[in-house]
């Protein structure tokens, strides 16, 4: 397939650290998705007084809707185009599934934060994995939609151009990078960014550089808010510096941030 993403966007992606892709996966297959999830859920679909939690977390999905989603031609066209062809791989899960519900209770995983994407000395504390200034395993963050998603629906909150202050951040620390829970401890000393909620419709997908920082918030709406943060991973690590073949857009970002670009 062709470029999907235009030369503006490639731009925007850049400087701001995220591009938004509508009709990324079609409808029935959002709905497919969402009949696999309520059956899942403590909940029922059709009485709200049940939704007595504000967040439930679901997954790991492998079945075929979910990789559908995540699979389709644009989507694939954009990856290559971001990150190089046959530099990602194939999602093969859509990871968990934060699913937010409008209810009295307030969520208390609303903290600014950058998802990590290689384990530190134990894999199974999440706080203690870690982010390189190469993306060591990560590609890039995706946020897709399976449910429309409005300003009252606990959209997530993108940090305009966050990821090129994060790359400061990591730019000292090596290859050993920093843990999970010591870079959303310094996201504070980071200058204000513009807020962007992350709204759509389901089938929507946000593309985001790796080192974008992003929140959750309580859901104010009506409508129980469906929508996965899975990683593409790398093949290999980003390159920085001294290539011969040039440097794809999310490889540009950083060197944006450095002062290489």
């Amino acid at each position: 397939m062709s470029n999907i993403l235009s030369e503006k966007e490639v731009e925007q992606f850049i400087t701001e650290g995220f591009i938004r892709i509508d009709n990324a996966f079609p409808p029935n297959v959002a709905e497919a998705v969402l009949g696999i999830l309520w059956k899942d859920l403590p909940f029922e679909r059709e009485n709200p007084r049940t939704w007595t939690e504000p967040v439930i977390r679901l997954g790991m999905y492998t079945q075929q809707p979910f990789i559908d989603s995540v699979n389709t031609s644009i989507l694939h066209a954009a990856f290559n185009q971001l990150i190089g062809t046959e530099k990602w791989i194939p999602c093969r899960n859509v990871g968990t599934f934060p699913v937010r519900f409008p209810a009295e209770k307030q969520p208390n995983d609303t903290g600014k934060h950058v998802d990590a994407s290689f384990p530190g000395k134990d894999a199974s504390d999440y706080f203690e994995w870690r982010v390189n200034i190469k993306s060591k395993g990560r590609a890039l963050l995706m946020l897709v939609l399976y449910s429309d998603v409005t300003n009252a629906d606990a959209p997530t909150i993108i940090y305009k151009g966050s990821h090129l202050d994060v790359a400061h951040l990591l730019q000292q620390e090596g290859d050993a990078g920093l843990s999970f829970i010591d870079l959303a401890r310094s996201l504070d000393k980071l200058p204000g960014r513009q807020e962007v909620f992350a709204t759509g419709k389901a089938g929507t997908v946000y593309l985001c550089h790796p080192f974008l920082v992003h929140s959750a918030q309580p859901h104010r709406g009506n409508t129980p808010k469906f929508m996965a943060q899975p990683p593409l991973l790398l093949r290999n690590e980003l390159t920085i510096t001294d290539s011969d073949t040039g440097y794809a857009p999310v490889e540009e970002a950083i060197r944006l941030a450095l002062g290489l670009y």
